[in-house]
């Protein structure tokens, strides 16, 4: 490991489209006094060629094994699909590699608590891209729960809209890998899966569920050529539950974008007041999101604004900054020791809730 700057190698960049490109890139630059990209391994070395040179960095390795085998990288980023997740990540923990690695860590539960296990067997450190519990909004009102503003929580409520799961996809490719139950990439996993990991940052874990998945649109429109996909997998998400603290949860997830823009509206209900949180839509890992309060006899709710403290430095576009903070955290903890990005222990718990809710999830009873 260099004595200044980790070397980052990026599993899965195409300029202008990935994730990696969107957000790893941007993020590892506003970082540059800690990270330095090292290259980048695609599906083929012609991809990491182009890759490498629209973006400009100083290397395209032939494929995931080379990448992991250089001696120069410290910490190998996975940002491909989840199917290849567990393959990939086990080829940079078994190589020495620490792993930042998107959300969902595994396809399933099984495989999320293997490539933890194996991280943990190897001493390397594992962060997972759960980037909304790092979210300024989500520390700040996390300080604010902690510090009473509303007094004792007594219950929160979170509805939202899933984006991508409305009927409409943009392309076929992608809609076809969104749209299956079977890819790890669903309404589910992914806008609830982040939303979730930040509300249990503020309010701590579940401790009891029941849940309903339901898919209400079997079949999914391509955009400017009106095919038909199949949809397997849930456009409706409702959960309701127990937090450990003892106040009840309910959150609903609808597929699809809000007419109007508000498409994320997350109540917590105390003693003493209410806050709203509020977002365009229910990604709340990528996503400006607002607080507004209203305590004792007050009857408009005000808004609160976040700190400056809060940002860190960083970014304030959710989409990049965040995933700035966490590789922020990541540094520090490779650093010091200590522990504050989201691990792949924390993932594996996430995993647990999210498979508790396919578990618990209720059936159409057959007239």
């Amino acid at each position: 490991m260099t004595a200044s700057r980790f070397r980052i190698g990026i599993v899965g960049l195409e300029p202008g489209r990935s994730w990696a490109a969107r957000a790893h890139v941007p993020a590892l630059r506003a970082l540059s006094d800690s990270f330095e990209i090292a290259g980048a391994a695609n599906t083929s070395l012609e991809s990491a060629q182009r890759a490498a040179a629209e973006i400009g960095l100083p290397k395209a390795y032939t494929n995931v094994a080379e990448l992991v085998a250089d001696a120069e990288v410290d910490i190998v980023a996975v940002t491909v699909k989840v199917s290849h997740h567990l393959e990939i990540a086990k080829a940079a923990i078994e190589a020495g590699k620490h792993v930042y690695c998107e959300w969902p860590l595994g396809n399933v539960l099984a495989e999320a608590e293997e490539i933890a296990a194996l991280a943990k067997a190897k001493g390397v450190l594992g962060v997972v891209g759960t980037q909304a519990r790092v979210a300024p909004e989500i520390q700040y009102l996390k300080q604010l729960i902690v510090d009473g503003f509303v007094g004792e929580v007594l219950s929160t409520t979170l509805v939202a809209r899933g984006g991508g799961w409305g009927g409409i996809v943009p392309d076929k490719k992608n809609g076809a890998y969104l749209l299956d139950n079977a890819s790890g990439a669903t309404m589910l996993t992914i806008p609830v899966g982040h939303t979730l990991a930040g509300l249990t940052e503020v309010l701590g874990p579940i401790a009891q569920l029941s849940s309903v998945l339901a898919t209400r649109r079997t079949a999914a429109v391509v955009a400017g050529t009106g095919e038909t996909l199949p949809v397997t997998t849930a456009d409706q998400v409702l959960v309701s539950g127990v937090l450990v603290s003892g106040a009840p949860i309910s959150v609903h997830y609808v597929g699809g974008m809000p007419r109007d823009g508000a498409g994320l509206l997350w109540e917590i209900n105390g003693t003493q007041g209410d806050i709203r949180v509020k977002g365009p839509f229910g990604h709340a890992q990528l996503v400006p999101l607002t607080i507004e309060a209203a305590r004792g006899d007050e009857k408009a709710f005000q808004r609160l604004e976040v700190p400056a403290s809060y940002l860190g430095g960083l970014p304030s576009d959710p989409a990049h900054g965040n995933v700035a903070r966490n590789y922020a955290r990541m540094a520090r903890d490779l650093r010091d020791g200590t522990r504050t990005a989201p691990t792949f222990d924390d993932a594996v718990v996430l995993h647990r809730v999210i498979a508790a809710i396919e578990t618990a999830a209720t059936h159409s009873i057959e007239p």
